[in-house]
């Protein structure tokens, strides 16, 4: 069955747990779509885990169209939900329409995502009029990892705490069908989620979200330049990967691949006249 906003509007007031996962191509998408996984976010992420960037500040809107719309060619059932890059929505309500439209109309997307709070909640308001379901992001918001001086953990003191239920408050009031948090500590997942009606999606948030959300080079164990606290290795594909391409290159430089079993063969009378007409043609 096709997720969608109003089935996850449902898990949240039937008390089902949701699930997320990153993807970035079609391949990826096909798999977690067959896994049961209930949406896919086509994340800004893809700076770091598949373009090499030290952030996601530098992740454009044509990197996110291209591979937003592969994730959507591979997801028939999961909601597929797309990031919003760094400054194509925080200039103007206007701005935030336009690349918003691009994204739903050229990335084939089910819904877009916002990073931040009260300040961008004439942006979502717009959206959401418009037509273009609006997943909301707070708490640690990488695209502002240069104000908050890296990856840090949000919402530590009282006040910081405070603000962040604030936030989700005005997101949701916005008309956010949903709403992800990002690196808190595990009291204010739960107080959020409690207080709102929307989904909470948690990431680094602790267990009483609604759902939770990883990137899956994470999850599997791909990505090793930085591995936050919140994640949990669920298999060690990298390491087969690894050995795999490993394996691959000692075969080739060996010779022995590939085989026979890898090859083509003709038939021995067409071979043999094959060989015998080559031998006779003559080659500038």
């Amino acid at each position: 069955m096709k997720n969608t906003v109003k089935t996850f509007q449902e898990a949240k007031n039937n008390g089902e747990k949701l699930t997320m996962l990153t993807a970035y191509d079609y391949s990826t998408a096909k798999l977690i779509d067959e896994s049961g996984v209930n949406s896919i976010l086509v994340g800004d992420s893809l700076g770091n885990a598949i373009l090499g960037y030290d952030n996601t500040v530098s992740v454009t809107m044509e990197d996110m169209i291209h591979h937003g719309a592969a994730v959507a060619r591979g997801a028939k059932n999961a909601l597929v939900v797309v990031d919003m890059p760094f400054m194509s929505y925080q200039i103007s309500v206007e701005s935030a329409m336009e690349n918003a439209g691009r994204i739903m109309k050229e990335a084939h997307a089910d819904a877009v995502k916002l990073e931040g709070g009260t300040q961008i909640c004439p942006q979502i308001r717009s959206l959401v009029d418009a037509g273009i379901p609006v997943c909301a992001h707070i708490g640690m918001t990488p695209q502002s990892i240069h104000a908050f001086g890296g990856f840090k953990v949000q919402g530590k003191d009282v006040g910081a705490a405070l603000k962040i239920v604030k936030d989700a408050k005005a997101v949701e009031a916005a008309g956010a069908f949903a709403v992800v948090v990002e690196c808190v500590p595990a009291i204010i997942g739960k107080k959020i989620t409690e207080m709102l009606k929307v989904p909470v999606i948690g990431i680094g948030a602790g267990p009483d979200t609604d759902g939770q959300v990883l990137v899956y080079q994470d999850m599997l164990g791909i990505f090793s330049d930085f591995v936050p606290k919140f994640v949990k290795q669920f298999a060690q594909v990298g390491e087969l990967m690894r050995a795999g391409f490993a394996d691959y290159d000692k075969e080739v430089k060996a010779g022995t691949f590939p085989g026979e079993k890898q090859s083509y063969a003709m038939a021995p009378e067409e071979e043999e006249e094959f060989e015998k007409l080559l031998g006779q043609m003559e080659f500038e």
